[in-house]
């Protein structure tokens, strides 16, 4: 409780200061409410890309890994130095209740056929391609992993501020609020049975006169 002098002045702003405190927990509650729902909507797309790059590395690793027992592994490694394409990453952001989340855009610039058919082999295709899809599930699935690591973060700092508002301030606030509301009350008794008691002795004067 606070140590504050019984007046209505103070009672006043302690009113507002908590009309003010419930509001704030209002809102940082429905903030709460769309980081969480945001938050595992985000770890549910996660779980889903991280085992679509697993099972797409693997998949690359396999193919390729056939062509090597297909045609040898110098002439793979022939193969692939020829391989002409360029990979470029945009990161832009977007925002959830204030936080700033990346959007990542990988893009591919291919220029395709990198070698002549003679000498090569279609596992080889298979293997670049296969390593292309799995550079792009990659790169939304690092998006995600950053996005959830920071609307975690946020989450954990709002539920701390609901958290102290609903156990602290606001406890204290009604509290203090309650006691300057009995002693002014209590004050108010005082002063009418001390007018009362003035005005019947004034009555008893008169009276006598």
């Amino acid at each position: 409780m606070r140590n504050l002098a019984p007046t209505k002045t103070n009672l006043l702003k302690l009113k507002e200061e908590l009309s003010f405190a419930e509001l704030g927990k209002d809102l940082l509650d429905q903030k709460r409410g769309i980081l969480v729902t945001e938050l595992l909507a985000l770890e549910d797309q996660a779980v889903s890309y991280e085992k679509s790059v697993k099972e797409a590395l693997a998949k690359a690793f396999e193919t390729l890994e056939d062509a090597v027992l297909a045609i040898g592994k110098l002439q793979v490694l022939s193969l692939s130095s020829a391989v002409n394409m360029d990979a470029s990453i945009k990161l832009g952001q977007r925002k959830v209740m204030g936080v700033s989340l990346p959007v990542v855009d990988t893009a591919f610039t291919d220029r395709a056929p990198y070698f002549s058919a003679l000498g090569a082999d279609f596992r080889v295709d298979l293997a670049v391609k296969g390593f292309r899809e799995a550079l792009g599930l990659m790169g939304r699935f690092a998006e995600l992993k950053v996005s959830i690591t920071r609307l975690a973060t946020e989450t954990h700092k709002t539920i701390r501020k609901v958290n102290a508002l609903e156990k602290i301030a606001i406890p204290e606030l009604e509290q203090t609020i309650s006691h300057i509301a009995g002693r002014l009350e209590e004050s108010e008794r005082d002063i009418f049975v001390l007018m009362k008691m003035v005005k019947d002795r004034l009555a008893a004067a008169e009276t006598e006169a």
